[in-house]
């Protein structure tokens, strides 16, 4: 893939730290890990994040947004999620996500989504646990460090960074609206301004 096939200039995504990995890696990431740096940082392939999140964005699109649950238990994430789901018309849980929301009816946070978007494996497993206690499929962003269990499309990048996840939620919003013929009226900075450095 050529710089120009990109989502964005490749030079973005580093901006806002989308490659930036951890100093742990778990196996179930080695595909997506670039290299690890000399101080065990791991560096995680923009190329193949790209590539997961158009294929999320066309995988994403068969459902209705109003079938689409976005979750997010960190605060990092809580900003671009609202932000998404406010612009594209899907259903969000931010903060703490209640246990029992996706498979107890007589919870008063009860909700049936078709499908789900995470942005941590790991901080957001009981969202995920549910949902494949549902067969509700689920994609999530991961980091070097996470597993994989019961995810079923991966999207490789930073997810401890405000800026990195707020990237990939644009970018993911942006290929889901191209898919449905939504209007998405948004920049990238929008999302995740980046401070110009003075020269």
């Amino acid at each position: 893939m050529t710089e120009q096939e990109l989502l964005i200039d490749r030079e973005e995504y580093l901006k806002r730290g989308v490659h930036i990995g951890t100093k742990s890696q778990h196996k179930d990431m080695e595909d997506y890990i670039f290299h690890v740096k000399k101080n065990q940082l791991a560096v995680i392939n923009l190329t193949k994040t790209d590539e997961q999140i158009r294929e999320a964005g066309e995988f994403l699109s068969d459902y209705e947004p109003d079938t689409v649950l976005f979750v997010g238990r960190k605060p990092e994430a809580k900003e671009s999620i609202e932000k998404l789901s406010n612009a594209i018309g899907t259903e969000f849980i931010t903060g703490r996500f209640m246990p029992g929301s996706l498979t107890n009816p007589r919870s008063e946070n009860f909700t049936e989504p078709d499908i789900i978007v995470a942005t941590d494996p790991e901080i957001d497993a009981q969202a995920i646990q549910e949902a494949s206690d549902t067969n509700v499929p689920v994609i999530s962003i991961a980091d070097s460090e996470n597993r994989l269990d019961n995810i079923d499309l991966v999207i490789p990048a930073n997810n401890k960074g405000e800026k990195a996840i707020a990237t990939v939620m644009y970018l993911l919003g942006r290929e889901y609206a191209e898919h449905r013929g939504l209007e998405f009226d948004f920049e990238l900075s929008d999302f995740a301004e980046v401070e110009e450095v003075e020269e």
